[in-house]
Parts: structure tokens; C-alpha cells; sequence
């Protein structure tokens, strides 16, 4: 039976959950994915604050206790020295790789939840080392040279009904603001100021 790893850019895919407008049961993924083959492991990558918060805390129990290995990076707060905002951001693309290749020998195939096209390049070395590389997200925010390097790609969209969390809304949909996703064409007859 083949090996299957699974690896998942938790910021990647909870970005992809508020694109789509709905949530992932991360349950129904590892179960999703482990009818592949055997599954050898499922890595779960995300940013953590600092200290963390009870909410961060749970979903983290939660996902070890579901089976997943869960690698976590302090987030930073960057101030751009220009305007003055600041931003939060923790960068896990070294952790996915080092994964990814120091545990080849314990795969066939490679799952990765990701759209970032940094993968490319450690996709392209898996297939040369004889792996299967499968990768799954969205379109509007997959590289194209990320789905050219993999074997199959695989769109979130597709098997919503095997990995979606009913009912469960994202802490975006709660908020009173709302921002457009699209500007009207100015020529519209109904166009409003934004």
C-alpha cells in the first residue's frame, strides 16, 4: 500500500476557508487524504502569538489530539519604518521543506495543502527522488508554477463536501464590516461610491 505525508500550510489554507466563505473540519481532511494510502504522518505548519491565547492553545490540542504533528513558529511584529503600521507575520516555508525532505524515506507520496509557489522547487526534488506530489487548494490562490511542479492537483472547491466544517463560521463572517470583493465597473448603471 502507498505511503502517504500530509502537509498543511495552516495560514495558506485558513485563507483559502475565508476566500471560500466557508471552514475546514481538519478531522475530515486527515481522513480525507489517509484513503489515499497508508498514512505515514500529517503535519499541520502555523503561527502562534505570543503568549498564546486559550483559543490558539485548544486548536492546537485539538489537532495533536486528531493525530496531527503540529509545528508552530512565534509570530513577529514587523513595523514598516515608512508608514508606521505594523504588521504580524511568521514565515513556516523552512519547516514545511526540512519536513518534506527529511522524511522521504518514509513516504511515497506527498500531499501538500499550499498554494505558495516557494514549494516549487522541493516539489520538483521530490519527483526527482521518485515521489508523488499531490497539491491541494484553491486556484485563485495557487501558483501556477506550484500546480506545474506537482502530479495532481487537487481544487478545495471539489471535495467541499468531504472536508467541510458545517455549520462553523470563521471569525471574518462575524464581523459588522463588510468590505467589498469586487469594485463595480464605473460604465454600471447601479454603481455606488465605495
Amino acid at each position: 500500500m502507498e505511503r502517504v505525508a500530509l502537509f498543511i500550510d495552516g495560514a495558506n489554507v485558513y485563507a483559502a476557508a475565508k476566500r471560500l466563505g466557508w471552514n475546514f473540519d481538519h478531522r475530515k481532511i486527515l481522513e480525507y487524504f489517509a484513503e489515499k494510502g497508508r498514512l505515514y504522518n500529517a503535519f499541520y505548519y502555523t503561527a502562534v502569538p505570543y503568549p498564546m491565547d486559550d483559543k490558539q492553545k485548544r486548536f492546537i490540542d485539538a489537532l495533536t489530539y486528531m493525530g496531527y504533528t503540529v509545528r508552530t513558529k512565534p509570530l513577529r511584529e514587523i513595523t514598516d519604518s515608512e508608514t508606521g503600521e505594523t504588521h504580524r507575520r511568521a514565515n513556516l516555508d523552512i519547516e514545511i521543506v526540512t519536513d518534506l525532505l527529511a522524511t522521504t524515506d518514509l513516504y511515497d507520496t506527498a500531499i501538500l495543502l499550499t498554494g505558495d509557489g516557494d514549494f516549487e522547487r522541493p516539489c520538483e526534488v521530490l519527483r526527482f527522488k521518485g515521489k508523488r506530489v499531490i497539491v491541494a487548494s484553491i486556484p485563485e490562490m495557487t501558483s501556477y508554477e506550484l500546480r506545474n511542479a506537482a502530479d495532481e492537483y487537487i481544487d478545495l472547491k471539489d471535495i467541499r463536501g468531504s472536508v467541510e466544517r458545517p455549520g462553523y463560521r470563521l471569525p471574518s463572517e462575524m464581523r459588522t464590516e463588510t468590505k467589498p470583493y469586487y469594485m463595480p465597473s464605473s460604465d454600471s448603471d447601479d454603481s455606488e461610491e465605495y
